[in-house]
């Protein structure tokens, strides 16, 4: 079979269709993916581990069935990657922690076992930041942004973000505790989906704050995003605070903001935000007009407070996340951990009730706003991916911390769905992100305002230009 020299940028809904039509293999596909890791990770760090032999194993059984004319589901011989802090069986899962680096789980994650089972390719873990916070472990190099090597690659779903950007898998899964789908899907050019809380299972996904806990996809486009909720999404008895959820059938989502209202707060998504930004969003809002959409102008709770509260709010949760290992092994923990960790531990029991109360208070009054619109417009961040200097200079400011975090960590918080999605690029080159927030339980008309925005515009087909050079470095097709 003759593969085209992009293969490795296809969405996977057009994969799918060459292979289930056998114009392509999924043992060519997955050889071509392994070959542009060796080529190009080592410059990029995305992958915690490669599973060469499993990802050539499932491959050969896709290709066998679907010779058989079986297939199991339009992802069926699709290569895609993990985060590493979901369970694969037999092979290890660290969650971005050098003190987990020999633990191999036993069984797999509710997400990667409904994957494996729709015929999925696993290709490896990806890399992540230390226990899912903000910071990779000191001993672990952090994943390159292919857009530039000297800028954010996002929260601690950065690996997913890379290796999805750069054409190293099809698409991954990640999770969203603060922004952590969002902000790699912004800092690289991708769509992605934290989906509603409890949408998702988080059966054997290491835990950082389980109330904040989103699983969901990182992809090329909403499209995509939404061809992979399909799978994953739904009841798990092994988790019980999922919830009952029909599973979604891509060809019956419109493309189309016909019949949707798209709530709009100026203020709110000007007030600290860059030009560049804002301008992107007044884009999208023609798109949404041109679409047949309405837009309303309407008036965000406070997210000041909320967003102030989060990380004395993750850091409870991530104390009794952590309580068997830390203070125990604090030695192996690096500080940006301990110390989230140690404020968990000594926060009272009277200010975490003050916590709980503010964010009951601000989830009803996002539902209540959400009676009236039907999804909400918002950036993903106030200003394009910054540089690791200027990431370095947050670390050591609170108040510019909750300005990053004020437009992904209050829907953690609140469980409500959120789509990133790209919207341009900075003067510098630089992706920026969208995203729509929306009600409990529509995800898919998220996903289907993302395919709306997509089928007039091309920012999610633009590749990461630093990538030309890597590759030509390594004889391959950009």
């Amino acid at each position: 079979m003759n593969m085209p020299s992009d293969i490795h940028y296809l969405e996977m809904h057009e994969l799918s269709q060459l292979i289930r039509s056998r114009k392509l293999s999924p043992i060519e596909v997955t050889k071509a993916q392994l070959a542009r890791i060796d080529a190009l990770d080592n410059d990029l760090h995305s992958y915690a581990r490669v599973t060469a032999d499993i990802a050539l194993q499932q491959a050969q059984e896709a290709e066998d069935e679907l010779a058989k004319g079986i297939c199991r589901s339009p992802l069926h011989g699709i290569p895609v990657a993990y985060k590493d802090l979901l369970d694969t069986a037999g092979v290890i899962t660290a969650a971005g922690m050098p003190l987990h680096a020999a633990r191999i789980p036993q069984h797999d994650a509710t997400v990667v076992a409904r994957l494996r089972e729709a015929g999925a390719v696993m290709l490896g873990k990806l890399q992540m930041t230390e226990g899912a916070f903000a910071v990779h472990h000191p001993d672990i190099v952090a994943p390159s942004n292919p857009w530039g090597a000297n800028y954010w690659a996002g929260a601690s779903s950065s690996g997913c973000g890379v290796a999805t950007a750069a054409g190293l898998c099809y698409a991954s899964i990640g999770s969203d505790s603060g922004g952590s789908i969002r902000f790699p899907c912004a800092a690289n050019g991708l769509t992605g989906l934290k989906p509603t809380w409890g949408r998702v299972s988080r059966y054997g996904a290491f835990e950082m704050a389980a109330s904040l806990d989103h699983i969901g996809p990182i992809t090329r486009s909403a499209r995509d995003t939404l061809f992979l909720l399909s799978t994953i999404a739904g009841y798990d008895p092994l988790d019980p605070t999922s919830t009952p959820s029909v599973c979604l059938e891509v060809p019956s989502v419109d493309a189309s903001f016909k019949g949707l209202c798209v709530g709009v707060d100026l203020s709110w998504i000007s007030a600290g935000v860059d030009p560049v930004i804002q301008k992107a969003l007044e884009q999208i809002i023609s798109i949404i007009f041109a679409g047949g959409g309405k837009v309303k102008k309407i008036q965000m709770p406070d997210t000041h407070q909320i967003s102030s509260n989060w990380e004395a709010h993750c850091g409870v949760q991530s104390a009794v996340a952590h309580q068997a290992m830390y203070p125990k092994y604090a030695a192996q923990y690096g500080p940006a951990l301990s110390r989230l960790i140690d404020g968990g531990r000594q926060l009272s029991g009277m200010d975490y009730q003050r916590i709980l109360l503010e964010a009951q208070r601000f989830n009803g009054a996002m539902d209540a706003l959400l009676y009236d619109v039907d999804i909400i417009l918002a950036p993903v961040q106030p200003y394009a991916a910054p540089s690791h200097q200027q990431l370095a200079n947050l670390a050591q400011d609170p108040e510019a911390n909750r300005h990053l975090i004020q437009f992904t960590a209050p829907f953690n918080v609140t469980g409500h769905p959120c789509l990133s999605f790209p919207i341009g690029l900075t003067e510098s080159g630089l992706p920026i992100g969208g995203q729509f927030i929306g009600r409990k339980g529509g995800d898919a008309t998220l996903c289907r305002a993302g395919m709306a925005v997509q089928q007039v515009s091309d920012w999610h087909r633009l590749r990461p230009p630093v990538m030309q050079y890597v590759a030509e470095k390594a004889g391959l097709a950009v």
